[in-house]
C-alpha cells in the first residue's frame, strides 16, 4: 500500500468517525394543522412544517429508506414524501375507507383501515398486493411488523391480534384488557402499546405475556409510539408534546418536543450508533498494524 493509498484509508476512517456524529430524526404527523414536522433527537426543531400541503388529517406515518409514507384519514389516501420534505406522490394509494395506521417492511406497506375493519397490503410504489389482507377486525388503528408477523391494535374491542404477513391468523386475541389502545411499537421480543383512555404505555411480549401493563403512566393521549434502541418516543395528542422515555419505563424528557398541534403519528429515522463504527475501526486496526510494521521493516532494510 502506498503512502497515498494509506492517506485515503485514513481519510475514509475519519469520514466514518464524522458520520457517527449524525443524529436520529423524529417525524411527527400533526393532526390539528395538517403538517409533518421534523425534529432532532435532542428535541430541537429541524423543520416544523416539513410537509405542509396536500395533507388531510394525517394519522399514521412510516419511513422506508429516504421516504415518508403518510396516511390521510379524511381523504382516504397515502402520500409519499422524501425525508427532506419533497413530494414524491401525494396520492400514492387512494380509495381507502378511513385509513389510520401504517407500517413499512421491505417494499411493502401494511395499512389499517378503520371503517373497513381490515388491513390492506400495498407496495411502496403504490401497487395493490391485497386490499383485504386481514379482515374481521374491530376498529384497527396501530399496526407493527416483526419478522413474519403483523401485530394489530383493535381499538373497538381492546385487543392486540397477531397475524402472518400473508394474512393468516396466529392469535386474534393475543393480548386483551386494554382501555382505548391506539398505537403499537415492537422491539425485539417486546410490544409497547399506547392506551388513550388510561394514558399509559404497557409492555408485553410478542407471545402475549404481560411484562408491565403500566410501564409508563400519566400520559395525555398517547396516540403514537416509536422505539429506537432503548428509547421510546411518545406522541401526546392532547398535550401537544412528544415525550422521551426508556424502554424500562424511566423518564428521559416528558416534554422533549412541545408546541405541537394534536400530534398523532410519529416515526424516528435512526442512524448507526458510534459503536457501529468502533467495530468497523477495530476490524481495520489489524491490517493497518501489519502495513505499518511492514513499512518499518522496509525502512530498516534500506538503511
Amino acid at each position: 500500500m502506498s503512502k497515498r493509498c494509506f492517506g485515503c484509508l485514513l481519510a475514509a476512517v475519519f469520514g466514518l468517525i464524522t458520520m457517527s456524529a449524525a443524529h436520529a430524526q423524529i417525524f411527527v404527523a400533526n393532526l390539528g394543522n395538517n403538517t409533518i414536522g421534523e425534529y432532532n433527537a435532542d428535541g430541537s426543531t429541524a423543520n416544523a412544517s416539513l410537509v405542509s400541503s396536500g395533507l388531510a388529517h394525517p394519522y399514521g406515518i412510516a419511513v422506508s429508506g429516504s421516504d415518508l409514507f403518510v396516511v390521510n384519514d379524511t381523504s382516504g389516501v397515502i402520500g409519499e414524501y422524501t425525508t427532506s420534505g419533497a413530494t414524491v406522490n401525494a396520492s400514492l394509494v387512494t380509495g381507502l375507507n378511513h385509513p389510520y395506521g401504517i407500517a413499512a417492511s421491505g417494499s411493502d406497506l401494511y395499512v389499517s383501515i378503520y371503517d373497513g375493519e381490515s388491513i390492506g397490503e400495498y407496495t411502496t410504489s403504490g401497487g395493490t398486493v391485497n386490499a383485504s389482507l386481514v379482515t374481521g377486525l374491530s376498529g384497527p388503528t396501530g399496526v407493527a411488523v416483526s419478522g413474519s408477523d403483523l401485530f394489530i391494535v383493535n381499538s373497538a374491542n381492546n385487543t392486540i391480534g397477531e397475524y402472518t404477513l400473508s394474512g393468516g391468523t396466529v392469535n386474534a386475541s393475543l393480548v386483551t384488557g386494554f382501555s382505548g389502545p391506539v398505537d403499537i411499537a415492537v422491539s425485539g421480543s417486546d410490544l409497547f402499546v399506547g392506551s388513550d383512555d388510561s394514558g399509559t404505555i404497557g409492555e408485553y411480549t410478542t407471545s402475549g405475556e404481560t411484562v408491565n401493563a403500566s410501564l409508563i403512566t400519566g400520559l395525555n393521549g398517547p396516540t403514537g409510539i416509536a422505539v429506537v434502541g432503548s428509547d421510546l418516543f411518545v406522541a401526546n395528542n392532547y398535550g401537544d408534546t412528544i415525550g422521551e422515555y426508556t424502554t424500562s419505563g424511566g423518564t428521559v424528557n416528558a416534554s422533549l418536543i412541545s408546541g405541537l398541534d394534536e400530534p398523532e403519528g410519529i416515526v424516528v429515522e435512526s442512524v448507526p450508533e458510534p459503536s457501529t463504527w468502533v467495530l468497523l475501526l477495530g476490524g481495520l486496526s489489524l491490517p493497518v498494524f501489519w502495513w505499518v510494521r511492514k513499512q518499518n521493516r522496509r525502512a530498516r532494510h534500506n538503511v
